[in-house]
């Protein structure tokens, strides 16, 4: 029952504290709020969430960017086209199978760089929607701290409003207490 009222409390607050009532509030908010009424943690990991979503095909997409965007592949490309440059000028000379200008080797290329684009646009895609969850999230946790600390405030106020209430009660009977006094 107290969950319950712990429940109604946060959403009759949600008017006061978003300017508007709890059906005309976005999901965010409600989970948000949802969340603080149950006093629940919201520690739902948006990566790892997308990470067990992913298929075969996003996580090799992501391999291959994150090879491709190494200086291990640097160094090896580099490696590979100068091993190519000089096997087919210096040792093969004039039986060399991709004389100068190379043009066997801008053919390879060509295909390597229109497999490997796409590729690295899925990756760098996956990678958005991972900002944009986590954004998201983000986003989610500002809120429910927002409301937790509005929620204190309340108690404080409370509290306050309550000490006060007794002062001014104490007081009224030490008047009413002085007032006896003085009329014996």
């Amino acid at each position: 029952m107290a969950k319950k009222k712990l429940a109604l409390d946060y959403l009759e607050a949600a008017t006061r504290w978003f300017g508007r009532s709890p059906d005309h509030l976005d999901q965010a908010e409600r989970r948000a709020l949802a969340s603080a009424a149950r006093r629940q943690a919201s520690t739902e990991d948006p990566n790892r969430l997308i990470d067990a979503q992913a298929g075969f095909g996003g996580r090799l997409a992501d391999r291959v960017a994150a090879f491709g965007g190494s200086w291990l592949f640097i160094s090896l490309f580099g490696s590979f086209l100068l091993g190519w440059t000089v096997l087919n000028t210096e040792i093969l000379g004039k039986t060399a199978f991709d004389p100068y200008p190379y043009v066997f080797l801008n053919l390879v290329l060509s295909m390597l760089a229109a497999v490997q684009a796409p590729v690295i646009l899925m990756s760098q895609n996956r990678q958005s929607d991972k900002d944009r969850q986590m954004a998201s999230h983000d986003y989610e946790v500002n809120l429910k701290a927002e409301i937790e600390i509005m929620a204190l405030h309340d108690k404080l106020d409370s509290l306050r409003l309550e000490q006060l209430t007794e002062v001014i009660e104490r007081q009224q009977k030490q008047l009413e207490q002085l007032t006896e006094m003085l009329r014996k």
